[in-house]
């Protein structure tokens, strides 16, 4: 096996089409160390399903950042409420995050925010009117999660429009110091509110997060950073999510026709939707604390290492032909929503929020199309997510 000699994941066409990449990655050796960026530091990229959900399970991955840069010059400078969140720790404290998150998102709670994403949905395309021209993304796709999860957090209406563009600048890879200054943004942002909540403010937002913060051993600071996870997480993969379900389905007319013609198929229909153009293209940071070997590799303690749900999804030993959208296949095995003790707690909301807002389309707007050629369509140029910067549509 030979290790790349450059980033392959800050290639131009990675952006656009990262699937040949992860093919090719794969095909040479599904656990290889990898260059990454210019300073001449290396990370170990996992391409194939049996070893990322292997790696999302080994306890020896950490993803405690601080203890990996304890001691390393940076030039970072992200706000605390990043650095201290349930997808930057491991147990013990990570558990107490969750177990603070996970209530949130259960099946039945889930059930009774459907009235409300409904009632959401059907605000943001009130207006919509078969002719007219639509942008998917700025229209439906980043204010439904935007809304959705502000009103559970109980975040003003009024600035949620504005936490929606910060969140975006966030996950901005390419300016490091647009990404620092939006955390920073959002963690004062959040730590406010906290503090309003705690003198007695008449609407008292993130209250309930704060009570059931402090009921779970979380103190406030600790509750902030919860906050904005999942502001910031509860939001943007489900925007891409929407997006790329959307797309996969306007790139595939009979999929598209077939749910079209029997909504109540949809919600079967998300995981092979997920698997096919993960909302994740790359997991959130982990490092090895000790060597360990996967999938026949060896990696050495103290290095990074990148789980791909985007590539272990297409992997063809475990979902044969997987360049192909299949509404019938067993999908369910995918790893966008992650696996083991890090998984994502707000999978069932995605879900739900996708759902609903595929369904107002496919059955309100049968006959709808993009308005450009695929081919050029713009995505977000940053490795961990994968999604649109805009979806054009004409309604029909």
């Amino acid at each position: 096996m030979t290790a790349p000699r450059q980033d392959p994941l800050r290639d131009p066409h990675f952006f656009t089409d990262p699937y040949p990449t992860y093919d090719r990655l794969r095909e040479g050796c599904p656990v290889q160390r990898i260059p990454t960026g210019s300073g001449g530091h290396h990370a170990y990229l996992i391409t194939g399903h049996p070893e990322a959900r292997e790696a999302f399970a080994d306890t020896r991955l950490s993803k405690d950042t601080a203890r990996f840069f304890a001691g390393r010059a940076s030039h970072r400078d992200l706000h605390p409420a990043f650095a201290r969140n349930m997808l930057a720790s491991d147990p013990p404290a990570h558990t107490r995050h969750r177990r603070v998150a996970t209530p949130l998102f259960t099946t039945g709670r889930v059930r009774k925010l459907r009235p409300y994403i409904t009632r959401v949905v059907d605000d943001l395309t009130a207006a919509w009117r078969p002719g007219a021209d639509v942008d998917l993304v700025a229209d439906l796709a980043v204010p439904l999660p935007v809304a959705v999860i502000c009103e559970l957090l109980g975040v003003p209406e009024t600035d949620r429009g504005m936490l929606a563009d910060w969140s975006h600048d966030l996950f901005d890879a390419a300016d490091t110091d647009r990404v620092d200054a939006a955390s920073h943004r959002i963690g004062d942002y959040l730590t406010g509110l906290a503090d309003r909540s705690r003198a007695g403010s008449d609407d008292a937002p993130l209250q309930s997060l704060l009570d059931d913060g402090e009921e779970g051993g979380l103190d406030r600071d600790e509750t902030v950073s919860l906050a904005a996870l999942l502001l910031v997480a509860g939001h943007e993969t489900t925007t891409h999510f929407i997006g790329n379900a959307t797309l996969a389905l306007l790139r595939h007319p009979e999929a598209y026709d077939r749910l079209r013609r029997s909504p109540d198929l949809i919600p079967g229909a998300l995981d092979e939707l997920l698997r096919y153009d993960s909302p994740v293209s790359v997991a959130t940071f982990r490092h090895s604390t000790e060597d360990l070997r996967v999938g026949g590799t060896d990696i050495p303690a103290g290095f990074p290492v990148l789980i791909a749900p985007g590539a272990a999804n297409r992997d063809p030993a475990v979902f044969p032909d997987p360049h192909r959208l299949d509404l019938d296949r067993d999908a369910a095995g995918h790893l966008s929503f992650g696996h083991g003790v890090h998984r994502c707690p707000g999978a069932p909301l995605a879900r739900a929020e996708a759902e609903i807002a595929l369904r107002a389309v496919l059955t309100r707007f049968p006959n709808t199309r993009l308005s450009v050629p695929a081919d050029r369509l713009t995505w977000r140029r940053t490795r961990l997510t994968r999604g649109l910067e805009t979806l054009p549509l004409t309604l029909a």
